[in-house]
């Protein structure tokens, strides 16, 4: 199984990515992981992402499809691939596409966890992380027992920049620019399949589970 999860930032793709794997026992990709990976490793590729991550600057699409055909290649991606975070283009998408037939393995699923984007500023931007320890916490759906302050060890929270409502519209803009039309991209190649992120971890996990049943 060659399996692709779209969704927005906050969506839940890394969670689902996991439960899917530890049922199936197919790798997880995620570009992210691989990247830092690579760059903790000193391989030559994680040589030459190491600067421009940095720096902050965009990490080639050429870079990142070396990376991924690395990880494809490993005893533990033949039995299938989640793909989490990858591809974020169309570019990357037809990288994809194109590596896979080589390997005579071509996507076959494309799940698109769907949510609501004001639900997704909402589940965000309230999340909160404790200074000291890193437990994690939601102002709304898992709130600490005293206001700004760790259950566990008493250290203040603190929002991640990331979180801050401001970042979180901004992510959400260059999702819909970036990687939205992959939907449509998917959908004209008939593996586009919907699944409703917006009732917890569980819900979406048993509408994944169907779809994959189906």
């Amino acid at each position: 199984m060659q399996l692709i999860l779209l969704g927005a930032p906050g969506s839940g793709k890394g969670t689902q990515a996991k439960l899917i794997v530890q049922q199936h026992g197919w790798l997880h990709l995620s570009t992210g992981d691989v990247l830092r990976k690579n760059v903790a490793d000193g391989t030559p590729l994680g040589a030459k992402a190491k600067p421009l991550m940095e720096s902050g600057q965009y990490v080639p699409d050429d870079l990142i499809n070396a990376m991924v055909e690395d990880q494809l290649d490993r005893p533990e991606g033949r039995g299938g691939v989640v793909f989490d975070g990858y591809p974020r283009t169309i570019n990357q998408a037809q990288a994809l596409d194109a590596l896979l037939e080589r390997k005579g393995r071509p996507v076959q699923l494309v799940l698109h966890l769907e949510i609501n984007p004001e639900a997704l500023i909402a589940r965000l931007s309230g999340r909160r992380v404790c200074t000291g320890c890193g437990a994690p916490y939601h102002t709304v759906s898992m709130p600490p027992l005293k206001e700004g302050v760790c259950d566990a060890c008493g250290s203040p929270l603190m929002q991640r920049k990331d979180d801050s409502e401001e970042t979180v519209r901004t992510r959400l803009e260059v999702y819909q620019k970036q990687t939205a039309p992959l939907l449509d991209y998917y959908a004209a190649q008939g593996k586009l399949r919907a699944v409703d992120a917006a009732e917890g971890v569980e819900k979406t996990f048993e509408g994944i589970q169907a779809v994959l049943a189906g």
